[in-house]
């Protein structure tokens, strides 16, 4: 089974990486940059996206937005035929019902598995995939997911992948949102973070993402394992899948005002995390 990736980003390059240790693969970025780990890795580069397509049975997708992804579409169209088009990347999900119909009417296959999960789980293989799209495809080629999975889940038609992910990464929003504000109270009230780490570390609340961005902090560690600008990208698209099914969820809207100054003040670009830099400044209002 041959494979194709485009996108090399944060995300793109581990998943790019693991599966060429499994399988011939053709690979393709906007920026060159990222291709001498995985030409090492013995990766081919496709001089664009369509050669990718030409030179593989399964394309996966991991670019940054939808429109990322629109602006490689009609070059992708022209070789789908007989091919199965796999999309990471997290968009709206009247975007992955386009994209099924446009791959679908250019003779290929589409599944949607947007993955839970940041760079180090990425690195490790152990993303979780959030499966959309004909059940029967799904398991066709369901094995080659294993070397970037430590599970892919099906969630039903395209679409429900999409939703899943939007519900899971509002919980993880809340976390992110919800210790930055806890060390940012300790250090407010004198306290040493790396205690108050400890103690979270030590009870119900500890699990593998707080201890890192627990780390992270206490460090001073910004470097990106999701960037703030993804996760601002990722809470307007929960709110959008918030209005539209008449869910309440007051959270979301606030944790995505967060982001937004977060990105305002130049820390897009840093890790998520870095939302607690914004909780030191005067509120704006």
């Amino acid at each position: 089974m041959r494979i194709g990736f485009l996108g090399l980003g944060t995300m793109g390059s581990p998943m790019a990486l693991n599966l060429s240790r499994h399988f011939p693969i053709t690979v393709w970025n906007r920026s060159p940059s990222k291709y001498p780990r995985l030409v090492d890795a013995g990766a081919k580069v496709g001089a664009t996206p369509r050669h990718v397509v030409e030179q593989s049975d399964v394309i996966f997708i991991m670019l940054f937005d939808a429109a990322a992804i629109d602006d490689v579409l009609e070059d992708l169209k022209r070789s789908l035929a007989g091919k199965t088009v796999v999309n990471t990347s997290s968009v709206p999900e009247e975007f992955s019902h386009y994209l099924a119909k446009e791959v679908s009417e250019a003779g290929g296959q589409f599944i949607e598995m947007p993955v839970s999960g940041s760079k180090v789980p990425a690195e490790q293989g152990q993303l979780v995939g959030l499966l959309g799209g004909d059940a029967h495809v799904v398991e066709k080629i369901r094995y080659i997911m294993q070397p970037i999975t430590c599970a892919a889940v099906y969630c039903g038609p395209i679409g429900y992948g999409l939703k899943t992910k939007y519900a899971v990464n509002l919980y993880m929003t809340a976390v992110s949102v919800g210790l930055a504000e806890s060390m940012n109270l300790a250090r407010a009230q004198g306290l040493d973070l790396a205690v108050l780490g400890e103690v979270i570390n030590a009870g119900p609340a500890a699990s593998a993402y707080a201890r890192n961005k627990i780390a992270k902090i206490t460090t001073q560690d910004w470097s990106p394992q999701a960037a703030a600008k993804d996760c601002y990208n990722s809470t307007k698209l929960i709110c959008a899948a918030v209005e539209a099914s008449a869910a309440r969820s007051p959270f979301i809207e606030l944790c995505r005002s967060m982001f937004a100054e977060t990105i305002d003040c130049g820390f897009g670009d840093e890790d998520l995390i870095a939302v607690i830099k914004i909780l030191s400044n005067p509120s704006p209002n």
